[in-house]
């Protein structure tokens, strides 16, 4: 023993279901507080509560303007937007779910064949003395943490989705009574999304191993090797839920805009456009089931690949539990911490100004990063001796407690750092990306490759449950706006939704940066853990094998692109050709004398959104397994290098180049300033070229990027749970000539 733990084994199996168990309790409370905004237009004015410095009636009525027909409409097109969300979710799930079966058949085969499916123990990889369970166990367990990850990220994208649109509607008709209400409704409906998630992720996950440990026992090693496949399962569904809530919400958004702006001259979210419910419905399926999926699975992956690692060394040899959970342990203390942040936000202190939106939510990002370092440094200490061994590259390391709380952090204060050069970026248009793409690139340094720099994404993670939230609450305030707009409410509330509109694109830049950072960490920790159990010694770029896998690696990222780009592009021109004929075939539409027929619209990019979503999701999906059976661990690993050094720069020039298309087009739009009055006004020939800028930009900074990280994660991810089969049977063609 090389020093004992403070925190007892009895302890860990309590502090960790508890803080998840207090996660979800928290989430259903915020749910609760969301719920008592009422749809129906019964409800008067009580006048009681003077929180956010304005009683409870509604600013409007001094103007005679609380008509009881607006909640009705708001009601009707809350129902329209839930109705057309939950029918593409599960048209996706059905497709999805016939890849799991059949991947999970392909997981327990590959893993199975190991050992010639066989049933007997074998001797221990690390040490030959003992024996561990069979290859056969192995492949069972791995198939079981698939399906669990796999089911878990599905569930979590889609009760963010029905979250965020039960709010919609609620933070509209609180923005008759003030920004501050609308505020918190928005807020605290993207807190339970995000404490919901970061719960059951933990939960299922503890779990998990607790059960896996009554087959294993001692056999901790074969235990995690087990558990990857969470990671797995968590992020091949994610991959499906970016690219086809991508495509979807990419499809309807420039067909709405193509038409309706540019052609028809007509405001965003105008009821007479065909495209419009099926552009706020996007915004659900894309950026809240589809993101809530992809941070699920950065998590899961985190975690797993920290355990690995962690169960070749000295905690896994010594059997030492508490210092095993250690990551399991982080993400305790951060569910708490963001407990505490949020409270910040919706109860301690009041907004009462336009101007006080987007300081709040910067401010929870640095309250849940200072809490968590504090947190950090009580976990690592009571919970990790003061000085173990990390296994790297064959050898056993010594490691002192002090540099595993300094590696946390700095992933905990690089989020922050990255969030916020990002936000600088996407803000001010005219500053070059590259910066940025510095940055980042940090991370990447080869010879932090192992050993440490796996805990740096843990620390990165440990704050998801506040960066969720501020995440959701972006396409919940975008909703509010298009709902203000579609019910035909005053433009008080519009000015209103608006300004909670812009302060969530400035936050959803800070978490789209957040999450490609905490892509490139996780891949780097998985990429780690790939190569130890893989059993390479070195990677050496001169060897032939390992330079074709970077080509072909560096190769992938632009080809997924491309596949993505086009798929937007031709679900995209199937929505301009309806919106087109809708215009031109219904009489009295333009007038807004008839109805669109909105149905149409929603269904067409349902439908190319799903038959668009699976050559990319296969070529990520395929890539590894080709490249290990035929070519090797070698290439294989020269393959994730080179994807995981492109991907990141793409997926962030993607991201940044987007949001400052999107941010000039709203700058001229705005018209806050005299140089930005010289190129308005909406309608003009530089809002024109802005406006075809913003629609180029959008399926770069909503539909490619995102899904790049994806890609980053899931092929190492995907490599370390097969890595036994390719260290095994891999390489075929070098062994046959």
């Amino acid at each position: 023993m090389m020093g004992a733990v403070l925190l007892s084994e009895f302890a860990t199996e309590i502090v960790v279901p508890v803080c998840a168990v207090i996660g979800i309790a928290f989430s259903l409370v915020q749910w609760l507080l969301v719920s008592r905004v009422k749809l129906n237009p019964e409800r008067h004015a009580s006048g009681n509560s003077n929180k956010n410095g304005y009683s409870d009636y509604l600013i409007e009525e001094e103007e005679g303007l609380n008509d009881p027909s607006v909640v009705t409409k708001c009601a009707e097109i809350q129902s329209a937007i839930s109705e057309g969300a939950t029918s593409f979710l599960f048209t996706e799930y059905q497709y999805v779910g016939i890849f799991m079966v059949a991947f999970a058949i392909l997981i327990f085969l590959f893993l199975g064949s190991v050992e010639g499916f066989s049933s007997k123990s074998q001797p221990c990889t690390y040490d030959k003395e003992k024996t561990c369970k069979p290859a056969l166990a192995t492949a069972i367990f791995s198939t079981i943490s698939f399906l669990l990850g796999a089911i878990t990220s599905v569930l979590s994208g889609f009760l963010g989705m029905k979250i965020a649109t039960y709010a919609n509607a609620r933070t509209t008709l609180e923005a008759r009574k003030g920004v501050g209400k609308a505020f918190i409704v928005a807020f605290r409906s993207g807190a339970v999304m995000g404490f919901l998630l970061a719960a059951n992720g933990l939960l299922v996950l503890f779990v998990a191993i607790n059960l896996f440990k009554l087959y294993y026992g001692d056999d901790w090693e074969g235990l995690f090797e087990a558990i990857t496949g969470y990671g797995l399962g968590g992020s091949s569904m994610a991959l499906f839920g970016r690219v086809g809530g991508g495509i979807y919400t990419k499809a309807a958004d420039v067909g709405a805009d193509l038409v309706g702006k540019v052609e028809r001259n007509i405001p965003e979210d105008d009821p007479r456009n065909p495209a419009v419910i099926a552009d706020n419905v996007g915004d659900n399926v894309g950026d809240i089931a589809g993101m809530g999926s992809d941070l699920f699975g950065s998590y899961a992956e985190s975690s797993c690949a920290a355990l690995v690692v962690a169960s070749i060394s000295s905690f896994g040899i010594n059997h030492e539990f508490t210092a095993m959970l250690y990551p399991l342990l982080i993400s305790s203390v951060g569910i708490l911490v963001c407990l505490i942040t949020t409270l910040f936000a919706t109860d301690f202190f009041e907004i009462k100004a336009v101007k006080e939106i987007e300081p709040a939510l910067k401010k929870q990002l640095i309250i849940s990063t200072v809490l968590m370092t504090v947190g950090i440094a009580i976990v690592t200490w009571v919970g990790v001796p003061s000085s173990f061994t990390i296994y790297n590259f064959g050898d056993q390391k010594v490691v002192k407690n002090w540099q595993l709380f300094l590696c946390v952090g700095v992933g905990l204060w690089a989020g922050l750092i990255i969030g916020f050069v990002t936000e600088y970026y996407t803000s001010n248009a005219y500053s070059p990306v590259q910066d940025v793409a510095d940055s980042c690139r940090t991370g990447a340094a080869t010879n932090v490759i192992f050993g440490l720099a796996l805990v740096a994404a843990l620390g990165m993670l440990s704050t998801i449950a506040t960066g969720l939230a501020i995440d959701a609450y972006g396409p919940i305030s975008d909703n509010a706006g298009g709902i203000a707009e579609m019910a035909g409410m005053s433009h008080h509330i519009r000015e209103r939704t608006d300004a909670l509109d812009a302060a969530g694109n400035t936050t959803a830049a800070i978490g789209k940066g957040f999450a490609i950072g905490s892509a490139a960490l996780v891949s780097l920790a998985l990429f780690g853990a790939f190569v130890s159990l893989a059993a390479i010694s070195t990677v050496d770029v001169l060897t032939p094998k390992v330079f074709i896998g970077l080509i072909v690696g560096a190769m992938l990222p632009y080809w997924f692109s491309a596949m993505t780009m086009k798929s937007v592009g031709s679900a995209a021109l199937k929505m301009v050709e309806e919106v087109r004929r809708q215009f031109n075939t219904i009489p009295g539409l333009m007038e807004g004398r008839a109805k669109p027929d909105y149905a149409t619209c929603v269904k067409i990019s349902t439908d190319a959104s799903i038959k668009e979503m699976i050559p990319p999701g296969a070529l990520v999906m395929l890539t590894p397994l080709i490249v290990g059976t035929f070519f090797g661990v070698e290439t294989l690993a020269g393959v994730l290098a080179g994807a995981l050094v492109s991907g990141v720069q793409i997926a962030i020039s993607a991201s940044n180049t987007g949001g400052a298309w999107d941010n000039a087009k709203k700058y001229i739009e705005a018209g806050a300033s005299e140089h930005a009055r010289t190129l308005g006004p909406k309608g003009s020939d530089p809002h024109k070229a802005a406006v075809i800028g913003d629609t180029v930009g959008d399926p770069l900074k909503d539909t490619s990027g995102p899904s790049l990280n994806i890609l980053i994660k899931l092929m190492a991810v995907e490599s370390l749970v097969f890595a036994p089969f390719f260290a095994t049977h891999g390489g075929l063609l070098f062994k046959i000539f």
